[in-house]
């Protein structure tokens, strides 16, 4: 029998009574390591407090699908056809430095222009940009605001914990699990430090044979989706440096994305994979990875990546001042749940002070040659 899909409404979103209090405090903590960063950092510059350092900006187009099922063709996919598109690629890392210290979490965010609609952000709805901000593995190993606020105080001070060998491992291992001790036994965050377990051993590999998923739910127009941005099989099979050792030298991710482009062009599919059971694919648990043998994912548009050259100093220069949001969509492609939900303002107001930090003009282009220039 076809698979019923699960239609949206409000309430598979649980209200958190403390959210508000715990976002005001989630943001406290970022806006102070961004202020921190541009001495601490080791670049001069307040990084951002996640995927703090940038592989390569991307020019791309998007072609949304033709014929969609109607279930798919929802939203901005409901309209085929064609949009610029830029594309940052990452380390999940909120520290820069070489790409051994950093892991091997790493993320793909991508803007099209033209969307027609408002977007969900009220300071800038009439951008007419539509981002993703996609990470290289379908879970996440946080899945409330309060969990977070310990989860986030780990992450950025993970350097000195494993500097200090097993002893330091251990002891962030055990405050990862026991919330630095505020957590009751019962409530102790198994579920999540096994999905960062997960997400730390993944392979290191050159960004275009990533798969980058939105990790937490969000609206496909009438229903639940998740959304995936996974190699197309040719282009995958076309990729030459397949390999990467961050152990080889400092710089390993950058050097394998400028070559591959240099030399041929890349398509990635966007998939859509919507929700047919609210329990063994929830909203509000994004330790949970949603069963493909429940919904497959489903391509309802290209990515397309043409030969470029990103070699130059200018090329980071240009990423480091753009803004990228799960927030910056139309209303049919709002996120869902409180972690998601939380990263609408905390990606805001970090976004704000690291731009005033490092006196740049926080505005959204309208094409990718106002950041690029014209294709020549």
């Amino acid at each position: 029998m076809p698979a019923q899909f699960v239609r949206y409404t409000p309430d598979v979103e649980v209200d958190d009574p403390d959210f508000d209090r715990n976002v005001q405090t989630v943001i406290e903590k970022t806006e102070n390591y961004i202020a921190e960063s541009v001495e601490a950092g080791g670049t001069g510059r307040a990084l951002r407090d996640a995927h703090a350092k940038g592989y390569g900006l991307i020019r791309g187009e998007v072609e949304i699908l033709d014929g969609l099922p109607p279930e798919y063709a929802q939203g901005i996919y409901a309209t085929p056809g064609t949009h610029d598109a830029l594309i940052r690629f990452s380390n999940g890392s909120p520290h820069a430095g070489a790409d051994a210290r950093l892991g091997a979490a790493t993320g793909l965010a991508l803007k099209m222009f033209d969307i027609p609609g408002p977007t969900l952000l009220e300071d800038e709805p009439d951008t007419g940009t539509f981002d993703y901000a996609n990470i290289n593995g379908p879970v996440f190993f946080c899945n409330t605001v309060e969990h977070y606020l310990f989860v986030q105080e780990l992450f950025l001070n993970a350097a000195a914990y494993f500097s200090q060998g097993r002893p330091g491992a251990h002891r962030f291992f055990t405050e990862f699990v026991t919330g630095k001790g505020t957590l009751d036994q019962d409530d102790w965050a198994w579920d999540e430090f096994l999905a960062f377990l997960r997400l730390s051993k993944t392979p290191p590999a050159n960004l275009l044979l990533s798969s980058y998923w939105t990790m937490g739910a969000v609206r496909h127009g009438d229903y639940i989706a998740k959304v995936r941005i996974t190699p197309d099989p040719d282009s995958a099979a076309a990729v030459v440096r397949r390999a990467v050792d961050p152990a080889s030298a400092a710089e390993v991710f950058r050097p394998a994305l400028e070559a591959e482009l240099r030399e041929r062009p890349y398509t990635f599919d966007i998939q859509i994979q919507l929700c047919t059971d609210l329990e063994r694919m929830p909203v509000e648990d994004t330790t949970v990875e949603w069963p493909e043998r429940l919904s497959p994912s489903v391509t309802v548009a290209k990515l397309r990546l043409p030969r470029q050259d990103i070699s130059g100093p200018e090329n980071l220069e240009k990423m480091d001042s753009l803004s990228f949001t799960p927030w910056r969509v139309t209303a049919e492609h709002a996120p869902l749940g409180n972690i998601m939900r939380a990263r609408k303002e905390v990606y805001r107001r970090s976004s704000i002070a690291r731009h005033k930090l490092n006196q740049q003009p926080r505005t959204e282009p309208r094409s990718a040659d106002e950041v690029l220039g014209p294709t020549r």
